[in-house]
């Protein structure tokens, strides 16, 4: 490994962890995993940043070929932008960031600062690809603008979650207030959408809100369908020899809590056993990609399991503020 590489490693990996350390200098062991982090956080954010940018031509594409050109909405912050662009002809590039700018500032308080900034970077750069891409319009049959509308936004708003962002803020919104008033997720984002389809109901004509509805329940469809049936909160057991690391990153890194049992190992011909701790944390579908990179990290060959869970109550999955 070269001198100007393994600086490289040296600033950017191990010193940030080790910001109270005085251990100097590194050993070449230290360093070759270290290079490790270094080459999977770089391909974990090639593979970021072509998600977004997917998502981003997809939900542009869904706006502009098919809601925009019939005056349809979506639910969400998408669907406020839409409506108030309707009501009174401001552009949906600058809507689209001034409307999602709160959510932008809650995700930094609510998630953390990186996945603010990747969420500011991909709702700025839907509201470019709105502003200087023009698709062209494909129908003006109101039942295939509704579903092809809605499918094309939803798998936009998939596509950039499984790239690290979003390029609609309900979902951080939806967030923030469950654990102020101890509700699910899906409950906020429901009462969100009966708001803005009342609103369009009111505003254009009870036709439009409804086939808007059928736009907001394609894209819903649609977008849980790009990330897998992900549901808000995801149970994630990991088994590994290097649990305490794993820990440590869950507690110190993430702001999570974990639970930590015992476990044996089986494995051999003789059903020989091996006892090591066994971690169980519980978090947001928004913040899987980073755990996985910092597990894959860590340990490529640790054993995870990811369940679904449908509500949560309790300290487990109160965030804890992180010092940056």
């Amino acid at each position: 490994m070269n001198s100007f590489l393994a600086k490289i490693i040296t600033q950017t990996i191990l010193r940030p962890k080790e910001a109270f350390s005085s251990q100097q200098p590194y050993s070449a062991f230290r360093l070759a995993k270290a290079f490790r982090a270094l080459k999977i956080n770089i391909v974990r954010s090639f593979k970021d940043l072509i998600l977004v940018s997917a998502g981003i031509a997809s939900a542009a594409f869904g706006l502009e070929s098919f809601l925009i050109p019939n005056s349809f909405i979506d639910g969400g912050a998408t669907g406020i932008s839409l409506l108030i662009n309707t009501l009174t002809g401001i552009p949906l590039y600058a809507l689209l960031i001034l409307v999602n700018l709160p959510f932008v500032f809650m995700a930094y308080i609510v998630i953390n600062r990186q996945f603010a900034f990747k969420t500011a970077l991909a709702i700025t750069g839907l509201a470019i690809c709105v502003a200087t891409v023009h698709f062209p319009e494909i129908t003006k049959d109101p039942l295939l603008v509704a579903v092809f509308g809605g499918f094309f936004l939803g798998a936009g708003i998939g596509l950039s979650i499984r790239g690290g962002a979003v390029i609609d803020g309900t979902e951080v919104l939806a967030i923030f207030l469950s654990r102020k008033f101890s509700t699910t997720i899906g409950d906020i984002i429901i009462m969100v959408n009966i708001v803005i389809f009342s609103a369009a109901a009111y505003f254009l004509s009870v036709e439009t809100a409804l086939y808007s509805m059928i736009t907001y329940l394609a894209a819903s469809k649609t977008l849980d369908f790009v990330i897998e049936g992900i549901d808000e909160y995801m149970g994630v057991t990991i088994i590994s020899l290097h649990s305490d690391e794993i820990r440590q990153m869950i507690i110190n890194e993430m702001g999570r809590g974990v639970t930590v049992y015992k476990g044996k190992k089986g494995y051999g011909r003789n059903g020989e056993t091996k006892e090591f701790d066994i971690i169980y944390t519980v978090l947001t579908r928004l913040e899987l990609s980073k755990l996985n990179t910092e597990i894959q990290t860590l340990d490529p060959h640790a054993f995870v399991v990811m369940s679904s869970v449908k509500d949560t109550k309790g300290g487990m999955v109160k965030k804890r503020a992180l010092n940056h």
